[in-house]
C-alpha cells in the first residue's frame, strides 16, 4: 500500500515539476516579450511609419507642384519640383533613374518660359540617365521633348534628327505597332505639318491613327485625337471635303465615351466650327461655338475670359500624356 502510495507522490511531484518548468519557461518567454515588445515596436516604427510620413509628404508636394503646373503658376511649380528633385537626388542618388520624370518637368517648365538654355541642361541631364539604361523607353520622352526645345529655338535639323531617334528606338523597343509608339509618330507629323511639309507628315499621322485602332479600338479617345490631327492636316491644306468627316467622328468619339459635356466634346466642337467658317458657312459654324462656349463656362465657372482662352488654344494639339 505504501508503496502504491509513494509511486503516486512520485508521479505527483514530477507532474508538478512539469509544470513548475512549464510555467517558468512561460514566465521567462512572457519576460522576454514584454522587454522586446517595446524594441520591436520601435524598430517598427522606424522601418515603416516614418518613411510613410515621408512618402506622404513627397506625395503632397507632387500634388502641389501638379496643380500649380496646371493652374499656369510656374513659380511655384518650379519652386516644389526642385524640393522633390532634392529629396529624390538624396534618396536614390544624382544619377538614380528616379529622378528622370522631375528633371523633364522641371525642363518643360522653363521651356514654357523661354529659358531654353536651362530646359536644354535639365533635358540632356534627364537623357544622360536615361541612355545608362540602354534604349530605356523613358528615352523617347525626353528626346521627344529636347525636340521641341530646339524647335522653339528654330533648331529644326537637330530637333528633326531627335524626333526620329525618339521614333527609332520607341519601335526598336516597344514594336512598330506599339501604342505608344504612335506619340512619337504625332510629334514628327506635326513638325512636318508645322514647316508645310504636309506630304511627311500625312503617312505619320495615318499610322498613328491605325496603330490606335487595332490596338484601342475604334472608339477610343486617343483614336478621337488622331482623327483631329490627320482632319486638321487636310483643313490646313483646303481638303475640306476630306476634313470634315474625321472631324466628325471625332467629335462622335469623343461626345460617346467622354459625355457631351466634357472639355474635349468642346475642342472638337470648335475645330469644326472652324472647317465651317473656313468655308463662310457661318450659320454652321456659329451654333457649334456657342455650343463649345457653353460648355467651357460649365466646366471652368462663368469667366468668360478664361472659356475664350480654352477655344483660342492651338487646335488638336496632340498631348503629351496621350499614351
Amino acid at each position: 500500500m505504501k508503496n502504491i502510495n509513494n509511486n503516486k507522490n512520485i508521479r505527483d511531484l514530477g507532474m508538478l515539476e512539469e509544470s513548475i518548468i512549464k510555467l517558468d519557461r512561460r514566465r521567462r518567454s512572457r519576460t522576454i516579450l514584454l522587454v522586446g515588445l517595446p524594441i520591436l515596436f520601435g524598430l517598427i516604427l522606424t522601418l515603416f511609419l516614418l518613411p510613410e510620413k515621408q512618402i506622404i509628404e513627397d506625395i503632397k508636394m507632387e500634388k502641389i507642384a501638379y496643380q500649380a503646373f496646371t493652374q499656369g503658376n510656374l513659380q511655384l511649380a518650379e519652386t516644389y519640383y526642385k524640393k522633390i528633385l532634392d529629396i529624390k537626388q538624396k534618396q536614390h542618388g544624382m544619377n538614380s533613374s528616379n529622378v528622370i520624370e522631375t528633371l523633364n518637368k522641371l525642363a518643360s517648365i522653363y521651356q514654357l518660359q523661354a529659358r531654353y538654355e536651362e530646359s536644354q541642361d535639365f533635358y540632356r541631364r534627364a537623357l544622360m540617365i536615361s541612355e545608362i539604361g540602354q534604349d530605356h523607353p523613358s528615352i523617347t520622352t525626353t528626346l521627344n521633348s529636347l525636340a521641341s526645345v530646339y524647335r522653339d529655338q528654330g533648331r529644326l535639323d537637330e530637333a528633326e534628327a531627335l524626333y526620329r531617334r525618339a521614333l527609332m528606338i520607341s519601335e526598336k523597343v516597344l514594336g512598330q505597332d506599339h501604342p505608344s509608339t504612335t506619340t512619337t509618330l504625332n510629334s514628327l507629323a506635326s513638325f512636318y505639318r508645322a514647316q508645310g511639309k504636309y506630304g511627311k507628315a500625312e503617312p505619320l499621322y495615318k499610322r498613328s491613327l491605325a496603330i490606335r485602332e487595332k490596338a484601342l479600338g475604334p472608339d477610343h479617345p486617343h483614336v478621337a485625337t488622331s482623327l483631329s490631327n490627320l482632319a486638321e492636316l487636310y483643313r490646313t491644306q483646303g481638303k475640306y471635303g476630306e476634313a470634315e468627316p474625321l472631324y466628325k467622328r471625332s467629335l462622335a468619339i469623343r461626345e460617346k465615351v467622354l459625355g457631351p459635356d466634357h472639355l474635349d466634346v468642346a475642342l472638337s466642337l470648335n475645330n469644326l466650327a472652324e472647317l465651317y467658317r473656313a468655308q463662310g458657312k457661318y450659320g454652321d459654324a456659329v451654333p457649334l461655338f456657342k455650343r463649345s462656349l457653353a460648355i467651357c463656362e460649365k466646366a471652368l465657372g462663368p469667366d468668360l475670359l478664361h472659356a475664350a482662352a480654352i477655344i483660342a488654344l492651338p487646335i488638336n494639339t496632340e498631348p503629351t500624356d496621350a499614351d
